[in-house]
């Protein structure tokens, strides 16, 4: 049942002139069907330059928004329109707005992980896989990083000289991870490496072998030859054990579940594709082209 909907979706996407942009956090039968698939900045620079005149984005909101944004002319379709990111509305733009007025010699850095309406007040967004290089590119001023303070707080203590202020966002998946929960599974594969998001706390980085994005951590679990404990959200050690069922990757805790990257099914991706279904992303063109500067800045600095 599942290859012949992967099939006739395929069809449609044909039909449709269709491209299919798929978070890794995507589970895999989503990711097989995909025209393009990776992290938050691989699909904001692939929306970019995608040849389709429609593109459907299997994530969530702010996903779809950042390739709205890169392409006002395209039709963009997010399959589930609950499908949102708790920590993309942690964060008033009002309250950025107020910040800059009182502190004009800030520039303000944001995790791609925000509303449009706050990235509109931001000087550039970032991603977890872009956010160091962009940061260590920008003018010798102070940053406010938003919203999340673990992957900010991970950034200060790579560039100790820059001045870096931060507030008080997280994502809640990732920062619920404990110590604890490092050296239980540390205790239950000895012999295999830990690879966690920068997301996750502090206290949780300290026994990663790797720190780094989602693309990251894939790349970094292929290069190794052993087992490997994931450290973000379980599709990704789903992907990886379909693709090597020969090794373990067996998720940090099972608190690593992002339902909202969840909502989204292959019975969603077929109902937008034909029209029953899914939710058109559209913008006042004002705020789209305030958004817009930020995203861009990403991706000429990242």
């Amino acid at each position: 049942m599942m290859k012949e909907l992967q099939e006739e979706i395929s069809r449609l996407k044909k039909e449709t002139g269709t491209a299919i942009l798929a978070h890794s956090y995507q589970s895999p039968e989503i990711l097989e069907i995909a025209d393009i698939r990776g992290d938050s900045f691989a699909l904001s620079v692939a929306a970019q330059q995608l040849a389709a005149e429609r593109i459907l984005l299997c994530g969530v909101r702010f996903m779809a928004d950042t390739a709205k944004l890169l392409n006002p002319e395209k039709t963009v379709i997010l399959p589930v329109e609950q499908a949102v990111c708790p920590m993309a509305d942690q964060i008033p733009p009002e309250r950025v707005r107020r910040f800059k007025e009182s502190h004009p010699d800030y520039m303000v850095v944001a995790y791609i992980n925000t509303t449009t309406r706050l990235k509109a007040e931001c000087d550039v967004c970032v991603t977890s896989s872009s956010a160091l290089n962009i940061v260590r590119r920008l003018p010798d001023r102070p940053i406010l990083f938003i919203p999340d303070a673990n992957l900010g707080g991970w950034l200060k203590r790579q560039l100790p000289k820059r001045e870096i202020e931060l507030w008080d966002g997280c994502c809640p998946v990732h920062a619920a991870i404990t110590a604890r929960d490092c050296e239980r599974m540390k205790a239950r594969y000895p012999h295999a490496k830990l690879a966690v998001h920068p997301e996750c706390r502090e206290e949780v980085l300290a026994y990663a072998d790797y720190v780094g994005s989602t693309s990251g951590i894939l790349d970094f679990a292929e290069r190794c030859e052993g087992d490997v404990i994931i450290g973000t959200e379980k599709s990704i050690s789903d992907w990886l054990s379909l693709r090597h069922p020969q090794r373990r990757f067996p998720v940090l805790s099972k608190k690593l579940l992002c339902s909202n990257m969840r909502l989204t099914g292959l019975a969603d991706v077929y109902r937008a594709l034909n029209g029953t279904g899914g939710e058109e992303i559209v913008m006042d063109p004002a705020l789209a082209e305030a958004a817009k500067r930020p995203i861009e800045e990403m991706i000429r600095l990242g």
